[in-house]
């Protein structure tokens, strides 16, 4: 997480926190945080306006799993909840990063963050 992103008060959930999306049926590990929206116009517009987050609220940059697939994701801030209780991500890219739980959110391995 950059310092301009660890003095922003409104971010809830920092690095290695499990979390789960509120609407749909995934969940995931933070890996980076941007304090508002930093993707490109059309991935925002690709969103349903019924949907569609506000742009100015930090968004998550997840590795994420769902019954399907191990992916990435970017997610609005308001779309998520911590997901600990539900134990470990089991996303692939976890270990190289993390070196493993304590409580609800990863530790970070160190040297592996910039």
């Amino acid at each position: 997480m950059s310092e301009k992103n660890q003095k922003n008060g409104d971010v809830k959930f920092g690095i290695g926190a499990i979390v789960r999306h509120r609407l749909y049926p995934f969940r995931g590990v933070v890996v980076d945080v941007d304090p508002e929206f930093d993707n490109t116009d059309e991935w925002y517009e690709s969103i349903p306006a019924e949907v569609r987050p506000d742009k100015a609220q930090p968004f998550y940059h997840l590795l994420a799993e769902n019954s399907d697939s191990y992916y990435t994701a970017y997610v609005s801030q308001q779309n998520l909840v911590l997901d600990g209780d539900n134990g470990p991500v089991d996303h692939p890219d976890v270990e190289e990063m993390f070196d493993g739980i304590e409580g609800d959110n990863y530790m970070l391995r160190p040297g592996s963050y910039n």
